[in-house]
């Protein structure tokens, strides 16, 4: 078998490339099939599916797609053998996360080395295979490729994961974000989640959200969420072809100059809704409001400062601080901004 480190020939390194390029053009497709469109020999069809799997450039794939875990592993089990071919950056970082458990387990004593090692691998290279992707757009049409998509960015996700969802996971899908969840705050990385709050309403969908706020998830719920999106590290979007026919596929967006506005629009959203288990007690706060609490919600609404707020309602800088400060604890906001939002939103100022 021809592995990573094995010297490969020309004429071999042609044929594996060109199988990779027609895998890579069909994003998930029957081995098989490629082999018999190439015309490759009984040899060189083991010998490039060894060779692209080692490299993690193709996984194995079904009606569920398999993680990078239960391929190396081997309990992966398929009943055809279907592949999604991976994007050579994505399978460049996971072989040197392969590295570094590697390094980890046996090279113990070289703990100095291995730090030096580190940075340079996982900050440096990293940030160069994202930095020569600063604006490349791809079109997911199959679902499994869509699938595929999401697992490969939660395993080079390092800060953030932002996610927004219009309506309620697939029957198969709760768990996979469950487990996706687990890895993600095993990392260190923050997750954050807006669903709809009719959706959120649902006895499964509620258990479901339980779950995952359970597992350290930030989740908020808005009365309307625009579309699916998934952001990661302001690097990676995955949002809608169509945000009004969601099944037409999905577009990968990758580098931040295209991310970002996604990202505003996220944020957006993120801090007009409210977060998941304070709703009931925003939604009947709003009665019990004083004229002069009411006065400064709506001057804090309209941008007003601080001080402008004093002077309007003739009381101390001190006196609108606390005022504000307790206005934004009942509403359950982290900022002026976000306060100001929400009680336009939950009707505390009509």
């Amino acid at each position: 078998m021809v592995t990573a480190g094995d010297g490969i020939g020309d004429d071999a390194a042609g044929l594996l490339l060109a199988v990779y390029q027609e895998l890579r053009r069909r994003g998930v497709s029957d081995f098989e099939e490629v082999r018999r469109q190439l015309g490759l020999a009984p040899e060189d069809y083991e010998r490039c599916r060894s060779e692209l799997l080692a490299l993690g450039l193709i996984v194995p794939t079904g009606q569920v797609h398999a993680t990078v875990a239960a391929v190396q592993d081997g309990s992966w089990r398929s009943e055809a053998d279907s592949v999604a071919a991976i994007d050579p950056e994505i399978a460049l970082l996971r072989l040197l996360e392969r590295e570094r458990e590697r390094l980890r387990e046996h090279l113990a004593e070289a703990d100095r080395a291995y730090g030096t090692l580190e940075v340079l691998a996982g900050s440096y290279l990293r940030a160069e295979a994202l930095t020569r992707a600063e604006a490349h757009v791809e079109a997911l049409t199959d679902y499994r490729r869509i699938q595929q998509a999401i697992e490969d960015i939660t395993d080079v996700m390092q800060e953030s994961s932002a996610a927004m969802h219009p309506g309620r996971p697939g029957r198969q899908v709760p768990e996979l974000m469950l487990d996706r969840d687990r890895r993600q705050l095993a990392n260190g990385v923050r997750v954050r989640a807006v669903y709809g709050r009719q959706e959120a309403a649902d006895p499964e969908m509620e258990e479901f959200l339980g779950r995952r706020a359970e597992l350290g998830v930030e989740i908020r719920l808005a009365p309307v969420v625009p579309m699916n999106m998934i952001i990661a590290d302001q690097q990676f979007a995955l949002v809608p072809i169509r945000p009004e026919e969601p099944g037409e596929g999905a577009i990968l967006a990758r580098g931040s100059a295209l991310v970002r506005p996604y990202l505003s629009l996220y944020e957006h959203c993120w801090h007009t809704a409210t977060p998941y288990g304070n709703e009931a007690a925003a939604e009947a706060g709003g009665d019990g409001l004083s004229e002069q609490q009411r006065a400064a919600l709506q001057m804090l609404a309209s941008g007003m400062k601080d001080e402008r707020i004093a002077r309007a309602l003739g009381v101390s800088l001190r006196t609108v601080s606390r005022m504000i400060s307790e206005l934004m604890q009942e509403l359950g906001a982290t900022s002026r901004f976000e306060a100001g939002a929400r009680a336009v939103r939950l009707g505390w100022l009509d």
